[in-house]
């Protein structure tokens, strides 16, 4: 089963709308330049509406000790990591703070791959993201997509996230190049930066669906 993580949700309708789909991941986001950007005290409000069973992730960027401390009161299952996070900064907020980590890998060629192995021996889950423009604030959610077909012969043991640009019109493509068994998505189920659609929502969802379906029946 293709579990899917949906990133940057800021309205309570669509907390139950991922509840009702059967996502099993939502992402709040705890980066000021991003559009999906959320103070602490709306992020607690939103989290206390999340029903038990879906997991709740963090999303920071270059995280403090003070950010975390904050951040540790919210009640999140996850924390995300998705900035130039060293091997030995993970090392230190595992030990310091109580959170499973993601951390995401911004790929361009096959070369940024070397990172995927090394990473994998810290975090728990590593998110596969395209990576940004050198004139990008942004180091995720850009709505931009890699080349997957570098994934192709790629095989890991570890649980990992295919991220980049993902919406309905592609993810089939990226499914069936990459054999990815976890998705994110965020800007590619917006209408405007930021704000999420929920029939673009659904609607990825459902493709996922019969994608599954289709895989099933043969």
């Amino acid at each position: 089963m293709i579990e899917i993580k949906l990133c940057g949700l800021k309205e309570p309708s669509h907390i139950e709308v991922a509840f009702n789909l059967g996502i099993k991941y939502i992402g709040f986001v705890f980066f000021e330049k991003s559009p999906r950007f959320l103070k602490n005290e709306t992020a607690k409000s939103l989290i206390a509406l999340t029903p038990p069973g879906i997991i709740k992730v963090g999303l920071v960027v270059n995280p403090s000790d003070d950010c975390l401390n904050l951040i540790s009161g919210l009640d999140l299952d996850m924390l995300q990591l998705h900035g130039s996070e060293s091997i030995a900064r993970i090392k230190e907020i595992k030990s310091k703070f109580n959170f499973s980590l993601i951390k995401a890998i911004g790929v361009k060629d096959k070369k940024d791959l070397d990172l995927v192995k090394r990473y994998s021996e810290v975090a728990d889950h590593l998110l596969i993201d395209a990576k940004p423009s050198s004139n990008s604030i942004l180091p995720g959610g850009n709505g931009i997509k890699f080349d997957w077909t570098i994934l192709q012969k790629m095989s890991w043991d570890f649980p990992w996230f295919l991220a980049g640009g993902l919406n309905a019109n592609n993810v089939i493509e990226a499914l069936r190049l990459t054999k990815a068994k976890k998705v994110d998505l965020s800007s590619g189920v917006e209408d405007t930066s930021g704000r999420k659609s929920v029939n673009k929502i659904t609607n990825f969802v459902e493709k996922i669906k019969k994608y599954e379906g289709s895989l099933n029946v043969e």
